[in-house]
């Protein structure tokens, strides 16, 4: 869902150049004043916009704080997802897989597509490497911000699991003596995350997946393929985050590897040529051309556009961890490492690859950009893979729009209690169908807003307890690493008696 991102950081001044009226004109000031707040530069004109330096300050210091654990714990996270330690009897509503793919679902989308494109378009293939470095700390953020979600969770007496950052708020921040700052650090959180769930996560994507669809069906009227995503979406969201999980752990292996097949592709073909691609992205990372602002500009663009591709430090992927059946909140939050890894490092490095590749990003004369570039990358080897493009597009709305559903709903649990979730999920799956209706301007921009404001609020508890998660996850890593830890099947297996 980054993608959502790109017109904001490219409008400073978002509601200075139309005239305007009705909704925009209310809309105008809040959004302007929330965008010189959140992308108030440090440094300069080609300094780093605040709000990324936030996130990217953040994962630097959670990464040396936790001993690399992106490391350290990467083979144990790939044993977890595989489920050798899953225990159908533990707390929490999916496995490890469900949540995982949950979580990837909201954050695999257009800025995958797009957003890799415009970081390439600005800051030189280089960028890349810089946003692969900021996806790399990003791990450590994601596997923080879980943990603290699954060891404050509330489990009710139904099996229902609330969780998620606006918990740890106040659970924890409570525990430490801070109670009221917990407490409005968790309404203000949650505030945002509806915010940003009904608008940027949903109405947005709702948009640009008939956009892509009526590339593929011209003719198609807006109001039918609004009803068809409204009644697919309504189908898998009142299901709750069991029917959520179900779809995720099918459809994000399924519109990853379209999506991955088709950038191979590409690759392949051009074979011959990745070396020397490999080899540009690294020597432009630290000696740019042609670059408005010099090797601060590229540095600035691929951390920002990593930021906004895996959502590390915004808090959304927590609630979806809060979720898992596990008995250990390190095993989920080591777990959750696997999404800036699979969504920045994995998918973004195959588009640029591709782009660099086919060497579309230096056809200034086009003037192409965002989702345009990548898709004159794959019609360069074969002129129907735009189809396979569109395909993909429509699949991460779809997936982002489900995903954002149960943050957007535990955040109006807390804030309005359980019984009225229902008037969100049909606010939710209207919000869907209205979204391929029209252009959404000003709204779209001032949640998308929100959702980046989401990031204050859940770092100032992950910074608060972070002394309190790295005892955890040594205590942990002791028993792991000692042989205290058995999987489930050798758990079984002891526990069977002998004949």
């Amino acid at each position: 869902m980054a993608g959502i991102f790109l017109a904001l950081l490219a409008r400073p001044g978002l509601a200075q150049d139309e005239a305007l009226t009705g909704v925009d004109a209310i809309f105008a000031p809040i959004v302007n004043v929330m965008a010189t707040l959140l992308f108030f530069k440090i440094g300069g004109e080609n300094g780093f916009p605040f709000i990324v330096l936030w996130l990217f300050i953040a994962a630097l210091f959670f990464t040396l704080r936790m001993g690399f654990i992106n490391l350290r714990g990467f083979k144990h996270a790939i044993d977890v997802v595989r489920g050798k330690y899953d225990d159908p009897h533990d707390e929490g509503e999916v496995s490890h897989f469900q949540a995982l793919a949950t979580a990837v679902s909201g954050t695999v989308g257009l800025g995958n597509i797009a957003g890799v494109a415009v970081a390439i378009q600005l800051g030189g293939p280089g960028a890349m490497f810089w946003l692969t470095l900021a996806g790399f700390l990003g791990m450590v953020t994601k596997f923080v911000e879980c943990s603290l979600a699954v060891k404050y969770r509330r489990v009710l007496d139904d099996g229902t699991v609330l969780g998620g950052p606006m918990y740890y708020l106040t659970r924890g921040l409570s525990n430490k003596g801070m109670r009221p700052l917990g407490q409005g650090l968790a309404v203000l959180f949650c505030i945002l995350c509806i915010g940003g769930s009904l608008g940027g996560a949903n109405m947005f994507q709702s948009n640009q997946a008939y956009a892509a669809i009526s590339g593929l069906i011209p003719g198609l009227p807006a109001w039918i393929f609004g009803l068809i995503l409204a009644g697919l979406s309504a189908f898998v969201i009142i299901g709750g985050i069991r029917r959520i999980g179900a779809v995720a752990e099918k459809l994000v292996p399924a519109m990853a590897a379209i999506y991955a097949i088709a950038c191979l592709f590409v690759i392949i073909v051009n074979i011959a040529e990745v070396p020397a691609a490999i080899g540009t992205i690294i020597s432009e990372a630290f000696a740019p051309t042609a670059v408005a602002g010099g090797l601060v500009g590229v540095i600035v663009q691929g951390i920002r556009r990593s930021s906004f591709s895996n959502e590390a430090g915004v808090g959304s992927a927590a609630i979806a961890h809060s979720a898992a059946r596990t008995d250990e909140h390190i095993r989920e939050g080591i777990v959750a490492l696997l999404e800036p890894f699979i969504d920045t490092i994995v998918i973004c490095n195959m588009t640029a690859i591709a782009i660099v590749l086919t060497g579309v990003y230096q056809d200034t004369g086009e003037g192409l950009s965002g989702v345009a570039m990548t898709s004159s990358a794959f019609e360069s080897v074969i002129g129907w893979f735009p189809i396979i493009l569109s395909i993909a597009v429509c699949l991460f709305a779809f997936s982002t729009i489900i995903s954002w559903s149960y943050y957007g709903i535990q955040a109006w649990t807390y804030l309005f209690g359980e019984r009225s979730t229902l008037l969100f999920k049909l606010i939710y799956v209207t919000c869907t169908f209205l979204g391929t209706l029209t252009s959404l301007g000003l709204i779209i921009d001032f949640s998308d807003l929100m959702l980046l404001g989401m990031a204050f609020p859940n770092l100032v508890g992950c910074y608060i307890l972070s002394n309190e998660l790295a005892g955890d996850l040594k205590d942990y890593w002791q028993r792991l690493t000692s042989g205290q830890m058995p999987t489930y099947d050798e758990m079984a297996t002891a526990s069977t008696p002998s004949e």
